[in-house]
């Protein structure tokens, strides 16, 4: 072959190779990052109903299924709640008993195939609590975002925004004990959520552009009657309150944060969402350059908005060290250099989310004793 025809094969197979690596960097990348909201979160087992008796479901035995604390069980059309293991009721060693509290809908039979999700209740707080709301509309950049306004007493409002794989009915398991406390809650849905604007490039940021509409709810709550405000976040709703209490400006008004699960290193979090939906170990690190790229995700700003010495309000964190989405390293690193600001209340054998769930009264008690000064 002449020189001058081989140069250009070696540069056509080059090119051939590089859009190559480039469309698996997005194919993989897309896989992290396009989950829609309320899509479950991988890494949970699909489990077995093998029986159903009065107050109790038999499922396969795993190590999420025999976790302790309480728990939404859900299908395709079926939504179900139960309660701690049964010690002493399972007939093999391959099931497990747990309390069986209700079925919201559809039917729990034998064969079905369910997970077990964080989310207790389906609805709007009226219909699943029967707690009175108000829809409203928040001005946002991309668009009107909706949400769930519960008013109370306080001046001080608490403004949720849930994290990966949940929407706004996630904060709905905290309800009753906010309310119950006087506070206004406003229960967000941000861009990508239903009824919410979608983001320009249909994916998630992981909490990098989300805040926008976080801040936006701030706005809301101050131009409502809102002195002050209590930002709680799960998972990427964590990193958006970070970010928002370093760079909104209303930064003023807000008077603590809560972080459950919090997303503090958003690579780590990328690849083990990657890795779980299949995507191969080698197309790694295009996925993280795909996703950088694609979305203009930054680690310094995150990197930033967690910086002990930035942090300016009373900070709760709820985190386990079973967290595979979110590893609680950083989290306990950011404790650490604060202990005077910041408290971490570790949750052993809990799953990305579920802190609550694993043991909502201890839980509870230690949100009342933190949110206690900020009433």
């Amino acid at each position: 072959m002449r020189p001058a025809t081989v140069t250009a094969a070696a540069v056509s197979t080059l090119i051939g190779v590089g859009a190559a690596a480039v469309a698996a960097g997005r194919y993989a990348s897309d896989a992290a990052l396009k989950a829609s909201p309320g899509r479950p979160l991988p890494g949970d087992p699909w489990l077995t109903v093998h029986a159903t008796a009065a107050g109790h479901v038999t499922l396969t035995r795993c190590l999420a299924s025999v976790r302790p604390g309480t728990y939404g069980l859900e299908a395709p059309g079926l939504h179900a709640v139960v309660g701690p293991v049964l010690d002493g009721e399972a007939r093999d060693a391959h099931t497990v008993v747990r309390r069986l509290e209700r079925v919201g809908h559809g039917t729990l039979a034998p064969g079905a195939r369910v997970r077990l999700t964080p989310r207790l209740h389906s609805g709007d707080p009226t219909t699943a609590l029967g707690i009175d709301h108000k829809e409203v509309l928040i001005p946002g950049e991309l668009g009107a975002l909706p949400a769930w306004f519960v008013p109370g007493a306080r001046e001080t409002w608490v403004i949720t925004a849930h994290g990966l794989g949940a929407t706004r009915e996630h904060p709905l398991n905290l309800l009753p004990f906010l309310t119950g406390r006087q506070f206004p809650v406003l229960d967000l849905a941000y861009r990508g959520d239903a009824g919410a604007p979608r983001s320009p490039d249909g994916l998630g940021h992981l909490g990098d552009s989300e805040w926008h509409d976080l801040d936006a709810a701030i706005r809301y709550a101050v131009r409502y009657g809102a002195e002050r405000v209590i930002l709680y976040g799960w998972s990427t709703g964590a990193s958006m309150a970070l970010r928002a209490a370093a760079d909104s400006t209303l930064t003023a008004r807000i008077s603590g944060l809560v972080l459950d699960s919090p997303v503090l290193d958003w690579e780590t979090t990328l690849r083990a969402l990657a890795s779980a939906r299949g995507v191969p170990a080698a197309l790694m690190p295009l996925a993280v350059r795909a996703a950088q790229g694609s979305t203009g995700l930054h680690g310094n700003r995150l990197r930033q908005a967690a910086d002990p010495r930035n942090l300016r309000v009373p900070t709760l964190i709820f985190h386990g060290p079973g967290d595979t989405l979110a590893p609680w390293e950083p989290a306990r690193a950011l404790a650490a250099h604060r202990p005077e600001l910041i408290a971490l209340h570790p949750v052993a054998h809990a799953p990305h989310g579920a802190m609550w769930n694993a043991d909502p009264e201890d839980y509870e008690e230690t949100l009342r004793r933190f949110l206690v000064p900020l009433m």
